[in-house]
């Protein structure tokens, strides 16, 4: 099947203050010729008295062993917004990216490729944090579709269907972890969540999040033993991946 680029619904997430990104991905989106919509980020430090009724921070810290930080959950609920502007859209497909991303040579060959597969996927991630334990699910032209035992983390740049997006956007609330760790619960969710390896593009923050600060310097972890029930709930998703791949594998 194909499906013509200028029918993707492709946006950009860009805080405002973030100039010198949304200039730096303007050039790169250019270079490539595709149209896009930048959507303005929530800026999690500036909301953060409207935005933390949506978190339950007991839990959150429960499941992170670490600190709510206020810019993960402006991200949270950018993608959200992004989800929403998407299902009113009324197109099949969505193409997200942070403004983080550096394109390789063959970003649009495999974009070609994978919108052309859409019914083999929901979910298609185009560049990770982390992809750990890959499990082969098919190919799609030269490149590997994959599921992951392990953590499957980062949203510099993926594909999501229309479908998934409006069945996932009232189960998303409240936010008790990551926006990343949440997706990658795919035996809560049940839906198909792949990257397409190897990834044709990656992410390049110059290490100066506007999440985690400087070297993630304002990431806040409790001590170990304060951690322990994430070092469980590490352990329990690992297992419900394990079993959702393998039940999935025989439908």
């Amino acid at each position: 099947m194909t499906y013509p680029r200028s029918e993707i619904a492709v946006f950009l997430i860009n805080l405002k203050r973030s100039e010198k990104r949304r200039r730096d991905m303007a050039d790169r989106l250019a270079q490539l010729g595709l149209p896009y919509t930048v959507f303005d980020a929530v800026d999690g430090r500036a909301n953060w008295a409207t935005l933390a009724p949506s978190v339950d921070i007991a839990a959150f810290e429960r499941n992170t062993g670490r600190r709510v930080l206020p810019g993960e959950i402006g991200t949270y609920h950018s993608h959200l917004g992004v989800w929403q502007a998407f299902v009113d859209s009324g197109q099949r497909i969505a193409l997200v990216l942070e403004d983080d991303v550096v394109f390789h040579d063959d970003f649009l060959s495999a974009l070609d490729l994978a919108v052309a597969a859409v019914d083999q996927w929901d979910f298609l991630k185009l560049n990770k944090i982390r992809a750990k334990h890959p499990r082969l699910q098919g190919k799609i032209g030269p490149y590997d579709l994959n599921a992951y035992v392990g953590a499957a983390t980062g949203l510099g740049a993926y594909l999501i269907t229309h479908d998934l997006a409006t069945r996932l956007l009232p189960a998303m609330l409240p936010i008790t972890r990551p926006i990343d760790h949440e997706l990658d619960r795919i035996f809560v969710h049940d839906f198909r969540h792949f990257g397409l390896e190897p990834f044709p593009s990656h992410v390049d923050d110059g290490n100066e999040s506007t999440i985690t600060g400087s070297s993630f310097s304002e990431v806040q972890k409790f001590p170990k033993w304060k951690r322990l029930p994430n070092y469980a709930l590490r352990l329990r998703n690992l297992i419900g991946k394990a079993i959702y791949l393998a039940r999935s594998r025989q439908r």
